[in-house]
């Protein structure tokens, strides 16, 4: 596999340090009157989130993670709660959600829906098409370790918070003159939570630990250092659970006393404490429970336990930063940003307080890296952090947006490997989807709907005006296209081919050809949420050939064909492929001069629908089939489409929208909705993203915006600086990835490109287009450069080599 590892840092000599740049640009300018900071001032642009109290509820709390399980950290003096999720922890067992009544209702369904008889194909669908049982499992919570101090009182100089670049969260106070410091982080290598608790007077650590969980469980003593917590997940839609879990914690005292009972671990008079905490599931796939949770357990437990404290932070944090450290971000700063950091959100002052976005931005990567790492599962609607039986949504993987929104900074911020526990999902769902494809469609490949879950549902779920979409595979194998359009990596597209070719090959089976137009469609389908007509006293979606799924599907056949002419695989079906591509319906403009949402012009309160899913500007964005230099009339109408949606949205829906203002080239409308985000409604003062209630696709989308903002590579060329925002002016990044295997560092003066440097890990050709003309040298020598048009340089590059780029035609 390619090597990501580098530290990015410009030719010329500029470093990083807290995970910014320190190069000496030029003062910002600021409407308000906060002291502003120079780009790259050291020190001034702090990676960390920090509180002067304790947190009082959930979405105050710190999250830490390591892939497979997470805490949320309160940071209480009298009590400390960690709040704890293990990935694998679904509620009931092995299912097959297929319905075998599916297969017999569809040709009825589609006839309804050529005859536009929405209400009757709905209903029919609802009741012969649909999964059983209608509703997923939910992911749930494991449960909670508290820590009790006895004695604790009133404190003093407190202060709370989470480095972003040691994935640590450190509390300390002052009690009657001792200093008091917790340390927490989730270890990676060594597969346990570790909690470090030290006081500046010796013999001053003590307190008291247990277990509880709102999960059939119970808790016991291990041995003399040890507790544990055994549980059952939950029944769901009347299925018993069926995921054993075990928590371990363990405690390793210098000094002091370390003793056992009831189920309590108690400490007393310690000069130091290392708490560890080991978590498992039986959860051993999609098909199979009957892991040892115990064992898995304790095994990462003892390992843990054989490793000093220090060694366990030092590979931690080597682990951590050889992931987060490739990419640093500066906006400039001011004084603001010395504020804590639910004040800062509070204040709504995203002009005066530029690091806020850089602080936002890396807090998305650091996330991603938490909740997404083997051996864990990929990241869900909440990561890996859920307090409840019951979440909202079931905190399920929603793959009409939500779960692909998850993955859109793994690329581009240099975090390929965070892809990896999506592609093993991806795996699953080809397999369960193709029973699928069989008892619901009677086809051949592979089909995935709107939701899936811990058992790897594939069916339509939910109600009919939701659930029977069936495009929702087709957007994920395009993920396993991005990454070789990021990477190059052969070995990774020959794996990945195969759930590619299942996807292609349910879509050539199960096409129609529309008895109006011709084309080939979809159908059944709906564009994801959203409504087209009010039949009687029901809103109906069912469709056939909405623009979301024929974009989606021209983006599939097209990376199914270079896919196969890379590999030289499968010549036969590469033509049909090409083939039926050429006759899928096409974006069309509507009355209004909107992208239309459905394959017909459907007018009144359709047309003028204010929902939060876009889905017809996918071709916009994450495609690049819509775009203001190759398809002006499309991205008009793109902006016409957005403007008539409005401001409405949840967090995610606004993220999205950043992503789409940036890719329409104004930076202006992308930093309007940038700014939006990142206010008390819908970023919560740990900077989670809320719908509310949270979702954490809304953080990777913000990431993912803020990087479409800086850099975009789409379209066969890397843009910098493509929707720059007046509000940073002067900045510097490093480190990002651009398709086609470049990495890219660059630092910008008064909007223009001040001096940058391009890595090529693959060798190939660079259309570069730039807000100003540059030249380009390597090794010191000018490169022979094309300049096609203004501001565009077209260049050749070998393998590993770098290029400096500086202003100048």
């Amino acid at each position: 596999m390619t090597d990501y590892s580098r530290r990015s840092v410009l030719a010329t000599g500029l470093g990083a340090a807290a995970g910014s740049l320190l190069v000496a640009g030029a003062d910002r300018a600021h409407a308000s009157a906060a002291t502003s900071s120079r780009v790259g001032e050291p020190g001034a642009n702090p990676l960390t989130l920090w509180y002067p109290r304790p947190a009082a509820q959930w979405l105050e709390a710190l999250p830490v993670g390591c892939g497979r399980m997470g805490a949320m950290v309160f940071g209480g003096v009298a009590t400390e709660r960690l709040q704890l999720n293990e990935d694998s922890l679904w509620a009931g067992g092995p299912h097959n959600y297929d319905n075998p009544e599916a297969l017999a209702a569809l040709p009825e369904i589609r006839r309804l829906v050529w005859e536009e008889k929405w209400k009757a194909a709905q209903n029919l669908a609802d009741q012969k098409f649909m999964g059983k049982p209608t509703e997923q499992a939910p992911y749930q919570v494991l449960g909670d370790l508290a820590l009790t101090f006895p004695g604790a009182g009133e404190f003093t100089e407190y202060r709370r918070e989470l480095d972003l670049t040691r994935a640590v969260t450190t509390v300390t106070y002052l009690i009657g003159g001792v200093r008091y410091t917790r340390e927490v982080f989730a270890s990676k290598p060594d597969q346990v939570l570790v909690v470090r608790l030290t006081a500046d007077k010796p013999g001053s650590i003590g307190f008291e630990a247990a277990f509880t969980s709102p999960q059939s469980s119970s808790s016991a003593v291990v041995d003399a250092r040890t507790i544990a917590l055994d549980g059952i997940s939950g029944e769901t839609q009347g299925r018993p659970g069926e995921v054993r879990f075990r928590a371990l914690a363990r405690a390793e005292a210098e000094g002091g006393a370390v003793r056992t009972d009831a189920g309590k671990l108690i400490v007393e008079g310690a000069d130091a404490v290392t708490l560890l905490i080991s978590m498992a599931t039986s959860y051993r796939s999609y098909k199979d429970v009957s892991g040892d949770a115990a064992e898995e357990a304790m095994r990462h437990l003892t390992r843990a336990t054989s490793r000093p404290y220090q060694v366990l932070l030092r590979e931690h944090e080597r682990d951590y930063k050889e992931l987060f450290g490739r990419v640093s971000l500066d906006l400039g700063t001011t004084d603001i940003a010395k504020l804590p950091t639910d004040e800062r959100i509070a204040r709504r002052q995203l002009d005066a307080d530029p690091q806020l976005a850089a602080l936002y931005f890396q807090y998305g990567r650091y996330l991603l890296i938490s909740s997404s790492r083997l051996p864990g599962h990929a990241a869900n609607l909440q990561g890996i952090w859920n307090d409840s039986l019951t979440p909202a949504w079931e905190s399920k993987y929603t793959i009409n947006i939500n779960c692909e929104m998850n993955y859109w900074p793994a690329a581009k911020t240099n975090l390929i490997e965070t892809f990896e526990p999506l592609f093993d999902l991806i795996e699953d769902l080809a397999e369960s989807g193709a029973r699928t494809a069989k008892t619901h469609y009677g086809a051949s490949g592979w089909v995935a709907h709107h939701n899936t879950d811990g058992w790897r549902g594939t069916a339509p779920v939910d109600f009919a005006f939701y659930g029977v979409w069936p495009t929702g595979g087709a957007w994920l194998c395009l993920t396993l296209w991005e990454h070789y359009l990021y990477t190059g990596d052969e070995d990774a597209l020959r794996k990945h081919f195969p759930l590619i070719e299942g996807s292609v090959r349910f879509f050539l089976d199960t096409l129609q050809v529309d008895p109006k137009t011709g084309y080939l469609v979809t159908n059944p389908s709906h564009s994801p949420e959203v409504g087209h007509h009010e039949d009687g006293d029901e809103n109906v979606s069912i469709c056939a050939g909405p623009t979301m799924d024929m974009q989606i599907l021209r983006d599939l056949f097209s990376a199914f064909e270079q896919a196969s002419a890379v590999l030289h695989r499968d010549e036969e079906l590469r033509e049909k492929a090409r083939a039926a591509r050429e006759r899928l319906a096409p974006t069309q403009i509507g009355h209004l001069g909107q992208i239309q949402e459905w394959l017909e012009d459907y007018r009144g309160d359709a047309a003028l629908s204010r929902s939060r899913h876009i889905s017809h500007l996918w071709g916009l964005f994450p495609s690049d089939q819509i775009d203001p230099r190759l398809t002006p009339e499309l991205a008009a109408a793109a902006r016409r489409t957005l403007q008539l949606r409005g401001e409405a949205g949840a967090g995610w829906s606004l993220a999205w929208k950043i992503n789409f203002w940036a890719r329409l080239l104004d930076a202006a409308e992308a930093y309007k909705r940038l700014s939006n985000l990142l206010i008390p409604a819908r970023t919560a003062p740990n900077m989670f993203d809320l719908h509310p209630p949270f979702q954490i696709d809304g953080n990777f989308g913000g990431t993912s915006g803020i990087t479409e903002m800086l850099l975009q590579s789409h379209g066969d060329q890397i843009h910098l600086l493509a929707a720059l925002p007046a509000q940073w002016p002067d900045g510097a990044f490093s480190g990002l990835l651009a398709r086609g295997g470049f990495e890219v560092d660059l630092e910008w003066r008064g909007g223009d490109v001040h001096r940058g440097e391009i890595r090529s890990r693959l060798g190939r050709k660079v259309t570069l287009r730039t807000p100003a003309p540059v030249t380009v040298t390597s090794g010191g020598r000018p490169v022979p450069v094309e300049r096609p048009e203004p501001n565009v340089v077209v260049f050749d590059t070998r393998p590993s080599g770098a290029y400096e780029v500086r202003p100048g035609a």
